[in-house]
């Protein structure tokens, strides 16, 4: 049965992660997730350095773009950041036209978030790029790898945020239609 991540289980004990994996491979790992994202946020990075943002304004737009009508309250707790830290980013945001707030039709002290035009450009030019590395990494591994990859990092994420990516259930979804 696979560790639920939840606190009491393997992956919570101390000393858990070496119960399998020997400490040169999993410095290897650590060294293999450091280049990756260098990669995968580099071209992203000289994007948003044009406008004078950093990594902290692209999960911003992206989570308002995939998010619309958040709170500031939801984005603190989706991105899980200080009320400071995203407070300055989203001033910037707003201040330069990337980010507007719009009051809740049902309670006007609750405010939403919403992307502009540009912002949502700026997004999907992002995230274009990004998809297109993913892609190309996925095409070169296999679909097998690409699974274990997925598996890999909802197991690394904290077990609260985990049930966002339920592992998706494509063959039930075949198999019912196919029917």
């Amino acid at each position: 049965m696979a560790d639920s991540g939840e606190p009491g289980s393997a992956s919570h004990r101390p000393g858990a992660a070496f119960d399998s994996h020997d400490e040169t491979a999993l410095r290897h790992a650590i060294e293999l997730l450091f280049f990756a994202y260098r990669d995968f946020t580099a071209e992203a990075d000289a994007m948003l350095a044009r406008y004078g943002f950093g990594r902290a304004h692209h999960r911003v737009v992206y989570f308002v773009g995939q998010n619309p009508g958040a709170t500031v309250s939801e984005l603190l707790s989706l991105l899980k950041i200080t009320k400071q830290s995203l407070s300055r980013v989203l001033s910037q945001l707003m201040r330069e036209g990337f980010i507007v707030q719009k009051g809740d039709v049902a309670d006007r002290r609750r405010r939403r978030l919403y992307l502009t035009a540009e912002a949502k450009a700026l997004e999907q030019r992002l995230t274009e790029r990004q998809m297109a590395l993913l892609a190309r990494a996925f095409a070169e591994a296999g679909a097998p790898a690409e699974a274990g990859f997925r598996a890999v990092l909802r197991a690394m994420i904290n077990f609260e945020d985990r049930r966002r990516f339920a592992p998706p259930v494509t063959q039930d979804i075949v198999t019912i239609h196919s029917r």
